[in-house]
């Protein structure tokens, strides 16, 4: 096994300490090691790249531990010529020799050797365009579970208004509860301050609202609750314009984007914040759907061919990825439609979800890629591709699988 790099480090890292152990040449073509410890605070964390430049590292690996691995990479990423983040579970080492000194070292060595692959880091605009976009859905997500929580409040005070109403959080829905809070508790003057369409249910309105609504009891909760959504509303709408102004360099990309079915704005920089727009990383569309865990993997042994599991890929990508999915599913005369219902009536949902999730990635790596947009294939792609031999064969053994004969005669020429 030849050395592939000269002089290299393993760290080791965790909450309050990084082990580092740099492997350099020695005496008589021997490889020498030398760990030190450092703390993972500004001062620690310095320390550790001067070291590492005083020994002429050229390239460091770290294994993916937590959040605790992102201060020591992103300082490193500006002082070392490669640095690499390792998957945890490539480097399992011999039973039995688990130290945080031994597992720096065989970090080390598998780094000098390239018996590793680093891991995909975007670039660092990429990365706060990613720590927004996540956050958004964090806020989206506890906003959603904000409202059952109001809802359980009105039912317990006997105030049927989800009844009538398609949410509670309309304008018709926001005046009557401030209304109630006020003290206000005729069903009478409530429901005639419902607006638009909601005026032609004012008497079930009426009834909707007789109930125990109490002010010191459900008026707190509703108001803390109300507040608490009003709140995050707030925060959505900055998180948004903080979005809106990072992504104003990648409108051309996002636009192309766009134009794949079921893809809309909010979803198009998802993708973008998750996956980058340098498909140089990715050198065919496989490997982006290998990395992005949206196909299946090997597992043959023996001659034989077992259930290839998917792997564990980014959960916010395929979570952006079910959404789009699900959206072109309900497209009308595409592709993605067309495929989705094909493979649905065989296979299933979930698998024809995720089916159409590596079409759209793979139709994203061609859009980014050759910078073009999207071109449809139509819902009838997979009967044309097919010659007029295949499709006579096709029809023919759906005909003899209804227990009838068929006899196919050529047009004389």
């Amino acid at each position: 096994m030849e050395d592939v790099v000269e002089f290299c480090v393993g760290l080791d890292v965790h909450r309050d300490t990084v082990v580092a152990a740099v492997r350099r040449p020695g005496r008589r073509g021997k490889r020498d090691v030398e760990t030190r410890t450092f703390l993972t605070d500004s001062s620690g964390l310095l320390a550790l790249g001067d070291w590492l430049i005083d020994e002429h590292v050229t390239r460091a690996g770290m294994e993916s531990t937590g959040v605790y691995w992102k201060p020591v990479f992103y300082l490193l990423e500006d002082r070392i010529p490669e640095v690499w983040l390792l998957n945890a579970a490539h480097l399992k080492n011999v039973p039995g020799r688990k130290t945080d000194v031994g597992d720096a070292a065989w970090i080390a060595q598998l780094v000098e050797h390239g018996l590793v692959r680093p891991s995909f880091v975007p670039p660092s605009p990429i990365r706060e365009l990613r720590d927004f976009t996540r956050h958004r859905r964090t806020l989206i997500e506890e906003r959603t579970r904000a409202i059952p929580r109001l809802e359980k409040v009105l039912q317990d005070a006997d105030v049927k208004l989800s009844s009538v109403a398609s949410t509670i959080l309309t304008k018709s829905g926001r005046a009557i509860l401030n209304a109630m809070l006020a003290g206000e508790a005729d069903p009478v003057v409530l429901a005639d301050l419902s607006l638009g369409r909601m005026r032609s249910k004012i008497p079930q309105l009426q009834d909707a609202l007789h109930g125990t609504f109490r002010v010191s009891h459900h008026g707190v909760l509703v108001k803390q609750m109300l507040a608490h959504i009003d709140f995050l509303d707030e925060q959505i709408e900055q998180i948004d314009a903080e979005i809106g102004a990072r992504v104003m360099e990648y409108e051309p990309v996002l636009e192309q984007v766009q134009t794949i079915p079921g893809v809309g704005r909010k979803i198009a920089i998802s993708l973008v914040a998750e996956i980058g727009v340098d498909m140089s990383v990715f050198p065919t569309p496989a490997h982006l759907a290998s990395w992005a865990g949206i196909c299946p993997g090997n597992n043959a042994s023996g001659g034989k061919a077992r259930s290839g599991r998917t792997r564990h890929g980014s959960i916010a990508l395929r979570t952006v990825l079910t959404e789009a999915a699900q959206s072109a599913a309900r497209t009308k005369g595409t592709y993605l439609a067309a495929h989705f219902h094909s493979i649905r009536s065989r296979r299933g949902t979930f698998k024809a979800i995720g089916a159409t999730s590596h079409d759209i990635l793979v139709a994203y790596w061609y859009i980014v890629h050759d910078d073009v947009d999207y071109i449809d294939l139509g819902p009838d792609w997979a009967v044309r591709r097919q010659g007029p031999e295949q499709q006579i064969a096709r029809l023919v053994h759906q005909i003899e699988k209804l227990g009838r004969e068929v006899t196919v005669t050529m047009p004389a020429a």
